[in-house]
């Protein structure tokens, strides 16, 4: 969008939000660059130029506004739904895989060389892999610096910077504040905010609005499992298994934002933490463009007009997630929980939660690898199942994760035995992140369909959504609200 110059002046002179993290205004009197709804005077037109990321406007020597800051806007939306490579090594550099292995592995990932990856990722973002990195590691120190009382030398290794110099530099350049002065700031902000918890990280994550946390949180909450998620004191809660050790978030939804409380092990796992939870409650999805193209079919605006903004629950592992679609096949929501936490506490990781009742991680694909069969209480054909889906994703042969295709991710899963259209449509849409899974034959949807008024057969209604692309499976969710089963209820 940042090329369509017009209608991006009309957002910025509009002040409108929804294109916040879409593109950003940068002004070239003040060298400064802005959100599309930065409360400040808008500049004249000849005076701003558009940049499709907060990187491309920090390389071309552009310093974040102080008032609208910029780099704390929700992530767009392109990224979180587009399936092409470029899409894939944002995915990734928003993971944190920069950090942790260079470009190197970032090409390794992608199947790239490392000069393919500079040439795309310039030509539609306007910077490179490692700017973009760079970008992140710098809103990664604001969050540390702004939200914790750790030193700034350990802020500077945990946010992914390789030296303290490294860390002033970058703070100064796209900030136009040293860290002493951003925290300070911080301090004047909310100074009868009480001292933070020891090694615990509050922040918020943005998201852009309406956002209807009902089925997002009511989802989370009614499938938990036992010792591994929670629903406490109105937040939900979860154990996290991250790159450098492990983690519990709390996340709980208030106006305007998700409040996310941290626990981390080793604070270098945080830009992975927030990437997972963004992509867990479907924060970075633009609900106004899903909504406007659900409520042009009139048999769907009713129950998208009666609550606007659902969103799509993720996972913070489409490893896990697999391995509980399977033990949720043709089982009520009960009984997925029970199998799930029967394999949590037999094959999990131990870890202490002073705050709450988690207990282990969710068990890897390797723990559950090499498990007994016969000790599943599952039939004999769900065992099949689950150990050669285990085994698939232990040996990378399937890969499930941000960089991967989708379709080819498809094909894999459907070869599997015992994997039909339900269960793979399901990870899809739930673990791979793609916004037009469909599920035409989930008795749910079905029932959905056939009240109000639509085809209540598969290929039928399948023909029917054809209309709903490239948002079926945010048109799922509007069709799952309409009963009233605990997962479209948000919790007491």
């Amino acid at each position: 969008m940042h090329t369509d110059t017009e209608r991006c002046v009309r957002a910025v002179q509009s002040k409108e939000s929804r294109f916040d993290g879409v593109f950003f205004t940068a002004v070239r009197t003040t060298r400064i660059y802005c959100r599309p709804s930065c409360p400040a005077v808008p500049p004249k037109p000849e005076n701003m130029e558009f940049h499709p990321s907060a990187a491309s406007c920090q390389r071309a020597g552009y310093r974040a506004c102080k008032r609208c800051r910029p780099d704390t806007s929700p992530g767009s939306p392109e990224w979180n739904v587009r399936a092409d490579a470029v899409a894939r090594a944002v995915r990734l550099i928003q993971d944190g895989v920069v950090d942790r292995e260079g470009v190197p592995g970032l090409a390794r990932r992608l199947g790239w060389s490392t000069r393919q990856i500079e040439r795309q990722l310039l030509a539609e973002l306007g910077a490179g892999p490692l700017a973009l990195a760079r970008a992140q590691r710098a809103q990664t120190a604001r969050l540390l610096i702004e939200t914790t009382p750790m030193p700034f030398g350990e802020i500077a290794f945990a946010a992914g910077f390789s030296s303290i110099r490294t860390f002033n530099d970058t703070v100064r350049e796209v900030f136009a504040l040293t860290p002493g002065e951003l925290r300070a700031r911080a301090a004047r902000r909310s100074p009868a905010e009480p001292a933070a918890t020891p090694g615990v990280i509050s922040l918020r994550l943005p998201f852009r609005t309406p956002l209807e946390p009902s089925n997002l949180f009511g989802h989370l909450a009614a499938t938990a499992v036992p010792g591994v998620e929670e629903w406490r004191d109105g937040a939900y809660r979860r154990t996290l298994s991250l790159p450098y050790g492990h983690g519990i978030v709390a996340l709980a939804p208030r106006d305007g934002h998700i409040a996310c409380r941290l626990s981390l092990t080793d604070p270098r796992d945080l830009t992975h933490a927030i990437s997972r939870c963004r992509r867990l409650l479907d924060l970075d999805a633009d609900p106004v463009a899903v909504d406007e193209r659900l409520r042009s079919d009139p048999l769907l605006a009713p129950i998208v007009d009666r609550a606007p903004g659902r969103r799509v629950p993720g996972t913070v592992d489409p490893a896990e997630f697999a391995v509980r679609a399977v033990l949720g096949q043709q089982v009520s929501t009960a009984a997925a929980r029970t199998h799930a936490a029967r394999l949590v506490t037999a094959h999990g990781v131990p870890v202490d939660d002073p705050e709450g009742g988690l207990t282990h991680l969710f068990p890897g694909p390797e723990a559950l690898a090499a498990l007994d069969p016969e000790t599943l209480a599952l039939p004999r054909s769900r065992r099949t199942t689950l150990l050669t889906l285990v085994r698939a994703l232990a040996d990378g042969s399937l890969p499930l994760g941000p960089a991967d295709d989708r379709e080819e991710a498809r094909a894999r899963l459907l070869a599997l035995p015992g994997f039909g259209p339900w269960t793979t449509e399901i990870i899809a849409m739930r673990a791979l992140g793609d916004p037009d899974a469909f599920l035409p034959g989930d008795l749910g949807v079905r029932r959905a369909a056939e009240g109000l008024g639509l085809p209540g057969t598969p290929a039928a209604l399948t023909a029917r959504a054809a209309h709903w692309r490239p948002w079926r499976a945010y048109a799922v969710q509007y069709l799952w609200a309409t009963d009233d089963h605990p997962i479209n209820l948000l919790p007491a």
